[in-house]
């Protein structure tokens, strides 16, 4: 009967821990900023794999500086001075510049801020700016994972003019937690659907 009684309270503290973690994401479901942002399929290399797509998300970094400016190249006007009014630059490294960011969202997009080296915390998260990219298509290092049903297709195998989207949650701490995938087919808009 005692061992009865011990199984029965480690059975509802479980249920506790897993009904508080679900309960934190259902209130930063509803209460987070949501964003659309553009995804690209990334092959970990997991011993253990599930059905699952795992995306690298794309971020805007205009609003953002590089470690070093000499690693960006902003546009110029017909006298060759740097146009102001132009928050936007390419990536000139000879290497992908990794730094660390906190992700946010703004005019419906999901931003990047560099933090500097001395200031970073768990808030943030490993952004890399590749060579030669705009500054609205850095990537955020870790990837995440969505899960898919067992028999549907995988929607990372595009055919040309197709792009793949993702909408996600962005926590105040951690990385963003995706919510659906539609499909760019262009122009065209189309939700995915995964039952």
């Amino acid at each position: 009967m005692k061992l009865a009684r011990v199984s029965l309270l480690l059975l509802a503290v479980q249920v506790a821990l897993v009904s508080t973690v679900a309960l934190k994401y259902f209130y930063q479901r509803a209460t987070c900023p949501r964003v659309w942002t553009r995804a690209a399929a990334y092959d970990p290399s997991l011993i253990m794999r599930g059905r699952y797509l795992s995306l690298q998300l794309t971020v805007d970094g205009c609003s953002s500086t590089l470690p070093s400016a000499k690693n960006a190249q902003f546009p110029r006007n017909a006298g060759g001075t740097v146009t102001v009014r132009s928050p936007n630059f390419n990536v000139t490294a000879p290497d992908t510049i990794w730094f660390q960011a906190r992700l946010g969202v703004k005019d419906n997009k999901l931003i990047a801020i560099r933090v500097p080296e001395p200031e970073s915390t768990t808030s943030t998260q490993n952004v890399a700016a590749s060579p030669g990219s705009p500054c609205d298509q850095m990537r955020l290092a870790v990837p995440v994972d969505f899960y898919i049903s067992e028999h549907a297709s995988d929607p990372t195998f595009l055919k040309k003019g197709q792009e793949l989207w993702i909408e996600v949650t962005v926590p105040p701490k951690g990385p963003p937690r995706p919510l659906q995938l539609a499909l760019k087919d262009n122009g065209a808009w189309k939700p995915l659907a995964f039952q």
